[in-house]
């Protein structure tokens, strides 16, 4: 067991670029990836464990939330926590914290990848693309300090009533906007959507992707594809495609990545 632990979930690739970042100054860390089961959660031998993860309808993406229960922390373990946004923090952290009384967490705003509901380049407060990689790169070492000071928050993460209550409808408008899925012809059949998606929602039938509902929003297939032949809505088409660029698509697939 690594030193370091750290349970990431990524669809656009910005949660996994800033796990990678932190892990980079803290040493000795294993990112589990959570985008399905993760394949290790007894990590009581662990110093420090750590959780990063998006805001996706105001709350956890994914299974996230039913994960938590089967993860295991030693008591003395230092805990930290980091939500990604574009417009707003959620309930995600306080949900993680009600499991396992966060140390240390902070909110960070970064581009959004639900492009069907506004640009990526929506962010509050509004900063360039590129001003947003680079406060992300930096706010990662203000971060390793903090961690390796054992800083303590001073406070717990916000409830966030509102968005609680709008985590609990997302599911359903995620199956909804499922429904809208198209490819175009650009579709060169090269599988990449089918391996990323953390449901199995997507097949392929005469060599083309067919989408179910079984669908979490995490939207890796449509903006990792290559040829940016997914769609969701005009919107999706007419707006430009986002992922980090410091991640790649085969990374996303990893269920664990060591940095030493």
């Amino acid at each position: 067991m690594s030193k370091n632990v750290i349970f990431c979930y990524s669809g656009s690739g910005n949660c996994l670029d800033l796990a990678k970042n932190i892990a980079k100054g803290l040493g000795d860390t294993d990112i589990i990836m959570m985008r399905k089961a993760p394949v290790k959660t007894d990590v009581r031998d662990a110093e420090r464990v750590g959780f990063i993860v998006p805001c996706y309808g105001g709350g956890l993406p994914g299974d996230v939330e039913s994960f938590l229960g089967s993860i295991r922390i030693s008591p003395d373990a230092y805990t930290f926590a980091v939500g990604q946004y574009a417009g707003y923090l959620g309930c995600g952290l306080h949900k993680i914290d009600k499991q396992f009384k966060l140390d240390l967490w902070t909110g960070l705003s970064h581009q959004c990848s639900c492009i069907w509901l506004f640009p990526h380049q929506l962010m509050l407060p509004p900063v360039t693309p590129k001003m947003a990689q680079k406060r992300s790169e930096h706010m990662a070492k203000r971060l390793v300090k903090s961690i390796l000071a054992g800083k303590k928050s001073k406070k717990a993460p916000p409830k966030m009533g509102l968005n609680a209550l709008e985590s609990k409808v997302w599911p359903k408008l995620a199956v909804g906007k499922a429904k809208k899925f198209a490819v175009t012809d650009a579709c060169i059949g090269c599988h990449q959507c089918e391996k990323l998606c953390p449901k199995g929602n997507i097949r392929f039938v005469d060599g083309k992707p067919t989408f179910g509902t079984n669908c979490i929003q995490c939207l890796s297939c449509l903006q990792y594809c290559p040829k940016e032949a997914i769609t969701l809505t005009e919107k999706s088409v007419k707006r430009e495609h986002y992922h980090n660029p410091n991640v790649s698509a085969a990374e996303l697939m990893e269920s664990i990545i060591h940095i030493d």
